[in-house]
């Protein structure tokens, strides 16, 4: 029934947010005098702080209407060009100069953790100007009908490598975070097979390939309780009305919560801050916390056997780095990657994926050659700088452009000297 209180809070405070809503405008209403007065500043503030704490988030947008090739804004276009129950591909068509030759194909899977995939967006734009950019765009599984089946880890496999065979050669895939397993599960199957349209390059970012190397709390959480505590305190049913209704799943803002207690003081003290940049009429920083709160706080269910086949297959029983992971009755084995260049890259202060969780790839992909592999620990970030913000835009972005031109299979390659940081 926890599903279903949480949802009946929401309804019960709607009234309450309407009419705060409506009093932040009466204060803030340049016409009315109180507005002009410390008194009326704060009270706007704080009616917009309490509204915004008890708003539910909906999907942001991605609004990335053009990039800069060349010195010129191109005109960008999100189009759906591939699509399963659960996913959506989506393509950042370029509307490139004339004569300009083919720039690499880029798959970036998103994280299915409880975020949407725009959480990315600083990801996408940073290599549209170099890269045409496909991304998937996970949907939130309390709008899916049970009409549409079940979706586990397996088959987040299976779409991977859908979306690979749909793309064609020459497809660089990134792994940001959660993906990182089964992006390098995918690619060893593919690559067991013998598959022609493996990619050319496989770069994993953040990602807990080993979570037995520098175990975080996210880590320790679960290897203290058994799957069943998992199966019995945080699964729920999708309640009515949603599409979705009667779906078990792992509610958006469970993990949600959990992401916030991990980092609470930090949270209050922005939410402090804002407050006061309100009531000083600082209007950018104010907008700052607007932009990424809007983000941080919209959340997406994830189903129940996806969530605790990650839970028991990633955290508990570490099952890709010792071999013994499974993917429809055949053994996942990474040594079997041969042709598929791989960059791994970390974060130096990531508190999610610890340090060297990521670069343990390179240690069971046995047979990839020297010079097609490498590893990037970027100094001062956490989790969220290994794929957003002025570091990964400065220095981990032109490290991953320079790694898939120097590995497209069908293209010359390209050598590019970047000063600062640490790569090995």
């Amino acid at each position: 029934m926890f599903y279903q209180l949480y949802e009946m809070n929401h309804a019960m405070m709607a009234p309450w947010r309407t009419a705060a809503d409506a009093m932040r405008l009466a204060f803030s209403n340049p016409m009315n005098p109180l507005s002009h007065t410390y008194f009326g500043r704060a009270a706007a503030a704080g009616l917009e702080v309490f509204e915004r704490a008890t708003r539910r988030y909906g999907k942001p947008e991605f609004g990335l209407p053009e990039t800069i090739i060349g010195e010129q804004p191109v005109p960008v276009r999100e189009k759906i060009v591939w699509r399963a129950p659960f996913c959506n591909l989506i393509h950042f068509e370029r509307s490139l100069p004339r004569g300009r030759a083919p720039d690499p194909k880029v798959l970036i899977v998103a994280p299915m953790s409880g975020h949407y995939a725009t959480l990315l967006r600083g990801t996408v734009e940073a290599l549209l100007p170099h890269s045409d950019v496909y991304i998937t765009d996970w949907i939130d599984a309390r709008i899916v009908p049970l009409s549409e089946g079940t979706f586990d880890l397996d088959d987040y496999i299976d779409y991977v490598i859908q979306m690979l065979h749909f793309l064609g050669p020459d497809t660089h895939v990134i792994g940001v975070c959660q993906p990182a397993v089964p992006v390098l599960a995918a690619v060893s199957l593919m690559e067991a097979e013998g598959d022609p349209l493996s990619p050319s390059s496989m770069t994993l970012m953040g990602g807990p390939i080993d979570t037995r190397i520098n175990p975080t709390a996210v880590n320790q959480l679960a290897e203290e309780r058994p799957i069943e505590w998992f199966r019995d305190n945080v699964i729920m049913p999708v309640p009515w009305p949603q599409p979705g209704f009667m779906r078990m799943v792992y509610p958006g803002f469970l993990q949600l919560s959990g992401f916030m207690s991990m980092n609470l003081d930090r949270h209050l003290i922005a939410h402090k801050e804002f407050f006061a940049h309100l009531v000083k009429n600082d209007g950018d920083a104010a907008d700052k916390h607007r932009d990424f709160y809007d983000e941080y706080l919209a959340v997406m269910d994830l189903t129940a056997e996806f969530y605790l086949q990650t839970v028991q297959v990633v955290f508990m029983q570490h099952a890709l780095p010792k071999g013994e992971m499974m993917h429809r009755g055949k053994r996942v084995d990474p040594s079997a990657i041969r042709k598929v260049a791989l960059l791994t890259v970390e974060g130096e202060n990531d508190d999610i994926s610890g340090v060297g969780q990521t670069k343990a790839a390179q240690t069971i992909c046995t047979n990839i050659p020297e010079h097609m592999r490498m590893h990037y620990m970027q100094p001062d970030v956490g989790h969220y700088g290994v794929f957003n913000g002025s570091r990964f835009r400065r220095e981990i972005a032109p490290r991953i452009v320079a790694f898939h031109r120097e590995h497209g299979r069908h293209q010359k390659p390209v050598k590019q000297i970047i000063k600062g940081g640490k790569s090995a």
